[in-house]
């Protein structure tokens, strides 16, 4: 009698209309049905009142004995090799793969980007837009010629503010309300504080005048009035022979904010013909002839050097009365 051959059924497979796969068979005749799904996940589907096994894998199935998973639904014996691998299951139960390691790395980093955006967020709102971080208080440092309340009060609409939106060129707009200003420093002091270090414009001299005394800087600005001349160790102008705003009254007050402190201490009065002629008289009553505005630092170099010469000259050596330096390379002295 011939020997038979035992061929391994294979199971049906079909595309199903949600891009998933099925394998058709049951356990009496036809082998079990294996639906794979999207996601790697298997389904194992049982002809009705059987019980269906498999170990989760379409590869299981392909053994030529039959057991395994995609066999008859016999279960192998305690102990044998294929107890786990060929339990019996429910129909329907689907069998999830473990998620990949990269593909779980992946996700908790979106998270944690997407929880940091979040307080980013939550904390420019916070400096941008609420009260909590607003101006309640005005610091003002480097005040001579104003008073911190004069500063303050032309910055009041910054007040209330969030620090964050101050911006130096607004409180710069403002102080320019106050000529004295000629500059700012601005920084802020959370939560509350903005602290304002003004530079003020330099007085160089006090413009005597019918009505009162004005005080210039070196540029010419007017700075406000002194009460009498010792207010500021600066030297007088006559303003009726140096009228303020014209070509020589600015040429003065040039040569007057070039002068070191302690040259400047020492002048009386300042003078000039013309733009080309300044003459600066001392306090104990020695010229220094100028000229013009050009080559001032040079000049004040030249003009401290030659009184330094002169205070330390020695006993019976003829005083000097009149420093030249409108040539600063051959200075005179006489």
């Amino acid at each position: 009698m011939a020997a038979s051959r035992h061929t391994p059924r294979v199971p049906r497979v079909s595309q199903g209309p949600d891009g998933a796969s099925s394998a058709g068979g049951s356990s009496d005749g036809e082998p079990g049905r294996v639906s794979v799904g999207p996601g790697a996940k298997v389904t194992l589907l049982g002809a009705p009142g059987t019980g269906t096994t498999g170990s989760g894998s379409t590869g299981g199935s392909q053994g030529a004995s039959g057991h395994g998973s995609g066999g008859t639904g016999e279960r192998a014996p305690d102990g044998g090799p294929g107890e786990d691998t060929a339990r019996e299951r429910p129909a329907g139960e689907v069998l999830a793969f473990p998620e990949p390691p990269h593909r779980r790395r992946r996700r908790r980093a979106a998270i944690a980007a997407g929880i940091a955006a979040a307080l980013v967020a939550g904390l420019l709102a916070v400096v941008l837009f609420t009260p909590l971080v607003a101006v309640r208080t005005i610091t003002v440092q480097g005040t001579r010629l104003l008073t911190p309340a004069q500063v303050e009060g032309v910055l009041e609409p910054v007040r209330g503010r969030p620090l964050a939106r101050v911006g130096d060129d607004e409180v710069l707009a403002l102080l320019g309300q106050l000529v004295q200003v000629k500059d700012a420093r601005v920084r802020v002091e959370p939560p509350e504080t903005l602290v304002v270090a003004v530079i003020e414009r330099v007085p160089v001299a006090l413009v005597k005048q019918e009505d009162g005394l004005l005080v210039v800087d070196g540029e010419g600005v007017v700075l406000g009035t002194a009460a009498d001349e010792e207010q500021y160790d600066v030297p007088v102008i006559d303003g009726a022979s140096v009228p303020v705003g014209q070509e020589v009254f600015h040429a003065v007050t040039a040569v007057l904010s070039a002068l070191p402190a302690e040259v400047l201490a020492q002048l009386a009065t300042a003078s000039a013909e013309s733009a080309d002629s300044v003459q600066l008289k001392l306090a104990d009553g020695r010229t220094v002839v100028w000229g013009n505005a050009q080559e001032r630092e040079l000049k004040s170099r030249v003009l401290q050097a030659l009184v330094k010469a002169a205070d330390a000259a020695p006993p019976g050596q003829a005083p000097v009365r009149v420093f030249d330096v409108s040539v600063p390379r051959h200075p005179v002295t006489r």
